[in-house]
């Protein structure tokens, strides 16, 4: 026997509409990336606005030919026509797929001519970067610059229009169309730790059920009471929800472009009474030292979110005994769009001795509800949770992947997902992570390839063979260190390996330093034995 209940496909334009009938008079403040002064500097709109350009920007993507399915990419930064570009894109039936702009050029264009973009919507200080994709772009048929015809970018781009001019010739006298809620959504790129970017092809019905999770008391815990400044990227796993979550709960939505600097971000959280935040470490480390440097005050917020790398514990000890605020971890990945688990303590957890309870606040977090984990061996066979044992760390859920973008088999392993991190986890769900089982590195939030790096390093005449590891940096976290062994009678220097890879990758991806060994340790198979290197060079000073 079935339920008689009314069906209703979970749609992302089902957030708009409700946000509209909500919360429609409910600010969203963007930092503005054209040129401007003052109070000017800074767009107010709500949830009506949005909803009234987003359906005019679905009536624009039409008439340039995007169909249900199609790709429309996006290079930009947190700002209003950002959001817009999220709920037009999606609530007609196409597929957004935000780029990020920090990569390297090349790969960007692999990235968009691997989704097979349509139409690509930028930000006008990106206009530089687009002017050397675009020729490497086929399948872009339009590009759109983010802004109105006064600001158009000088750069010759081909098929170029702006995006108020698409707007301003369009009614807003627009439908959402009603389709299958597993129809793909949104479109997530990894940072292609291994080998190329892989796709995560989010739906619909996991874009929603996501966002109910986000919004538990022990996720986000946000509500319409809340102002919120997502610093993530919304061009990283889509700014980890929260663009999704605002609509949902009704809080202010403050976006601050491109401009993540302490004294821009102190001026955002000061004037808007931001209440919560969300970053990566690094994030965090500089806002702290800008605090210290001008002695800056925050009076109302009051919780940051931390993810993509580990809280450092003195960072963590810092933000509440200096700022009154607490930083609160998250665990998750792209192919979990992203979120799997935040630090929320349970009541019984309020009663424990400080350092107990300062232990526990600096895991990875807490199972939310819709994901499932467990930790396995060697041989897949499942160990305690018991918050002692590790292992490797396996998921599912709704809103995990099945297979990636144009993937011809699956990751899955008995149908559960191996997340490549290696952790420990307890009766009441919180994850440890203890180690990774990729050879990434991790500075900033943002994965290096180690591959690409060794490649690179042994295209170079006087280099026999070459491996890449991480090692501590008090910024950034982690940072790439190159091992080298030179060919027999060769010469090289490391500064010369490091201005090898000029042009190559992107800068921030360039090692820090090089040690020249004699040989590199081996497996009896042949593989780099990177544990070893590791234990070698833990101690490792970098310049």
């Amino acid at each position: 026997m079935k339920g008689q209940m009314m069906e209703q496909a979970l749609l992302i334009s089902r957030l708009l509409v409700h946000a509209e009938g909500c919360h429609a008079d409910t600010e969203i403040v963007s930092r503005r990336v054209e040129p401007a002064e003052g109070a000017a500097r800074f767009h107010r709109s709500n949830w009506r606005e949005i909803g009234i350009r987003a359906r005019k920007l679905a009536q624009a993507l039409a008439g340039l030919g995007v169909q249900q399915d199609d790709r429309v990419g996006t290079l930009a930064w947190n700002g209003y026509r950002h959001l817009e570009l999220y709920y037009a894109i999606s609530g007609s039936g196409a597929v957004i797929h935000t780029v990020n702009p920090r990569l390297f050029p090349e790969q960007i264009a692999w990235i968009i001519n691997h989704a097979e973009d349509r139409v690509l919507c930028f930000d006008i200080n990106l206009a530089p970067l687009v002017e050397k994709l675009a020729p490497l772009c086929p399948t872009v048929q339009t590009w759109v610059a983010m802004t109105d015809a006064a600001h158009r970018p000088a750069q010759k781009i081909a098929n170029l229009v702006c995006y108020e001019d698409l707007l301003a010739a369009e009614t807003g006298d627009y439908e959402w169309p009603q389709f299958d809620e597993r129809q793909a959504a949104c479109l997530c790129y990894t940072s292609g730790t291994t080998g190329n970017p892989k796709g995560a092809l989010y739906s619909h019905r996991s874009t929603l059920l996501h966002t109910y999770a986000s919004a538990l008391p022990d996720g986000l815990n946000l509500s319409a009471r809340d102002v919120a400044l997502p610093i993530v990227p919304m061009f990283h796993v889509n700014a980890w929800g929260i663009p999704y979550a605002a609509p949902l709960v009704g809080f202010k939505l403050v976006l601050p472009g491109a401009a993540l600097d302490g004294a821009s971000l102190c001026e955002l959280f000061s004037n808007e009474g931001v209440t919560f935040s969300a970053g990566v470490p690094t994030v965090w480390l500089g806002m702290l030292q800008y605090v210290r440097e001008h002695g800056s005050q925050l009076p109302t917020l009051k919780r940051c979110l931390v993810g993509g790398s580990a809280c450092p514990p003195a960072l963590f000890d810092s933000f509440q005994k200096e700022l009154g605020v607490t930083l609160q971890s998250g665990w998750g990945m792209t192919e979990m769009s992203p979120l799997g688990a935040v630090n929320a303590l349970k009541k019984k957890h309020l009663d424990l001795p400080a350092e107990q309870r300062r232990t526990l606040e600096l895991k990875a977090g807490r199972l939310v509800f819709g994901v499932e984990a467990k930790i396995v061996d060697g041989e897949g066979k499942i160990l305690p949770r018991d918050g002692v044992a590790f292992g490797d760390l396996m998921v599912r859920g709704p809103w995990v992947i099945d297979r990636y973008y144009k993937g011809e088999t699956s990751p899955l392993v008995d149908g559960w997902f191996p997340t490549g991190d290696v952790a420990t986890l307890d009766a009441d769900g919180f994850i440890g992570i203890t180690d990774r089982s990729k050879d990434v590195i991790k500075s900033g939030g943002e994965w290096i390839s180690s591959i690409d790096l060794e490649n690179i390093a042994m295209s170079h005449p006087a280099v026999a063979e070459a491996a890449v590891i991480a090692v501590a940096h008090p910024k950034w976290d982690e940072r790439p260190l190159l091992v080298a062994v030179r060919r027999p009678g060769a010469s090289v220097t490391a500064a010369e390996l490091i201005a090898h890879y000029e042009g190559r990758i992107a800068k921030w991806w360039t090692p820090d330093d090089v040690a020249f060994v004699d040989e590199l340790p081996h497996t009896a198979t042949g593989k780099v034995q990177k544990l070893k290197l590791r234990e070698q060079f833990k101690a490792h000073q970098l310049p």
